[in-house]
């Protein structure tokens, strides 16, 4: 049991609640260059797929039968068949690419390319580039709005969110966040765009419609240097009500009230928590911690981590797949 939280006995972990939907949760390895797949009813990894080197990014087609790839040093994304694990064909996507979003009619995939300050729109189909981006230094975080007609990368060294038209392929806004901006997302109604800031130690939420501020969060722990809070990777609860937002070297999981932005709770997971994901049925979070080399699975409900699962070296990418 020693890959257990020390606060979880063997009995404890048996008594907790453990969904029994089935599902899968594809976790990238970057220093594995392998994907590990866990079924979300047995909490164990039944399948492990080679990629290319140093994986990161991760996402699925909207029917889920392909799966999207970033190979950071191959300088590559890779279209994967999701049943076979058969990698069908690359995209071009610039250097090093970090994170991308594909668009919710799955035509274009908008990847960030962190050594070229670009953003790399690709037609999925052709497979071709049709349009690349300036943006600020270092591009990391990629978000989409849910109508397809904004997209956002944010910039690590500009400590920027470049708000991009889809139909022009231009940018038509930027605003500031705090220091080493990791990761963006829309909520659900499209209403708002939240951006983690992991050295600043904030999340910013803006007003989607005027690109305004609206809040920003600040994390604090007990008995945890602040230097070691740093927000990267979240998801939204389906309900729009809460959440959820990994904390990097702090080793814990933030819970946010999403009206009044007020932390409700940590929870601690494994070590380096770098990206978090939602079982198919929203009843299980699952979070990537780098250098434990493991998965946390937390209980949704109770808020509770349940399950220690172990993966390849360095875990980075998470998501779901029914």
């Amino acid at each position: 049991m020693r890959r257990l939280f020390p606060f979880l006995t063997a009995l404890t972990v048996a008594a907790l609640p453990i969904a029994a939907s089935a599902g899968e949760i594809w976790i990238t390895n970057e220093k594995d260059d392998n994907i590990s797949v866990i079924d979300t009813a047995t909490l164990e990894v039944v399948r492990t797929i080679a990629t290319g080197e140093r994986p990161r990014g991760i996402t699925f087609s909207s029917d889920h039968s392909r799966a999207y790839i970033c190979a950071s040093d191959s300088d590559a994304v890779q279209v994967m068949d999701a049943a076979t694990g058969e990698i069908l064909h690359e995209l071009p996507s610039g250097e090093d690419p970090e994170q991308f979003v594909l668009a919710p009619d799955d035509k274009h995939l908008w990847i960030a390319n962190e050594d070229d300050a670009v953003t790399t729109v690709v037609d999925v189909d052709s497979r071709e580039v049709v349009a690349q981006i300036d943006v600020g230094i270092e591009p990391e975080g990629m978000a989409v709005s849910p109508d397809g007609k904004i997209v956002v990368t944010t910039s690590e060294t500009t400590n920027m969110a470049h708000w991009i038209d889809t139909a022009t392929m231009r940018i038509f806004a930027n605003t500031l966040v705090d220091s080493r901006p990791r990761h963006a997302q829309f909520t659900a109604d499209g209403r708002e765009l939240w951006v983690s800031s992991e050295i600043g130690g904030t999340v910013t939420v803006f007003d989607a419609a005027t690109q305004a501020e609206k809040g920003r969060i600040a994390f604090g722990i007990t008995g945890v240097n602040a230097d070691l809070i740093q927000p990267v990777g979240f998801e939204f609860a389906p309900d729009g009500k809460t959440a959820f937002v990994a904390l990097g070297p702090s080793n814990h999981v933030a819970v946010i009230d999403m009206k009044t932005f007020a932390v409700e709770q940590y929870i601690l997971v494994g070590r380096r928590v770098w990206h978090v994901a939602f079982s198919p049925d929203n009843k299980q979070l699952f979070t990537t911690n780098g250098v434990s080399g493991d998965v946390t699975v937390i209980d949704v409900a109770s808020r509770t981590p349940v399950r220690s699962i172990k993966v390849g070296r360095f875990p980075w990418g998470a998501a779901a797949r029914p």
